[in-house]
C-alpha cells in the first residue's frame, strides 16, 4: 500500500515545517529569485510568489531544506503546471517538431 500524500497531512502548517524559520527562508529565496523559472523559460516575466520543491521532500528535512531543490514559481504554474507533472511523472513541454521532452516520457522509450 502506497504513503499517504503530504497533501492528507492534517497537521498545522507550522508543524510539517512551514513556520517562521521557513518564512525567513522563503522570503530570501525569493529576493534572490524574483521571477517565475516556468514562465521564464517560455520568454513570459512573472514575479515568483512560491517557493516550490522541485524533488518533493514528503517530509524529509534535509530534502526541505536543501536550497539546490528549491525552484521560484508563480502561483498559477505552481498550481496547475507542477501539480500536473508531479501527477504524470514527467516534465511537460515538447520541441518543435511536437516530440516531448522529458526522457522519461512514454513516447521517448
Amino acid at each position: 500500500m502506497s504513503q499517504p500524500s503530504w497533501r492528507d497531512d492534517k497537521r498545522k502548517t507550522a508543524e510539517r515545517g512551514y513556520g517562521g524559520r521557513w518564512q525567513k527562508a522563503r522570503e530570501t529565496f525569493l529576493k534572490r529569485h524574483p521571477l517565475c523559472c516556468f514562465c521564464e523559460q517560455k520568454g513570459i516575466i512573472t514575479a515568483a510568489t512560491v517557493v516550490d520543491h522541485k524533488t518533493p521532500h514528503k517530509g524529509d528535512t534535509t530534502l526541505f531544506w536543501d536550497t539546490n531543490n528549491w525552484q521560484p514559481l508563480c502561483k498559477p504554474c505552481h498550481d496547475s503546471t507542477k501539480k500536473i507533472m508531479e501527477s504524470r511523472g514527467v516534465k511537460l513541454g515538447a520541441d518543435e517538431s511536437g516530440k516531448p521532452t522529458d526522457p522519461n516520457h512514454h513516447w521517448n522509450k
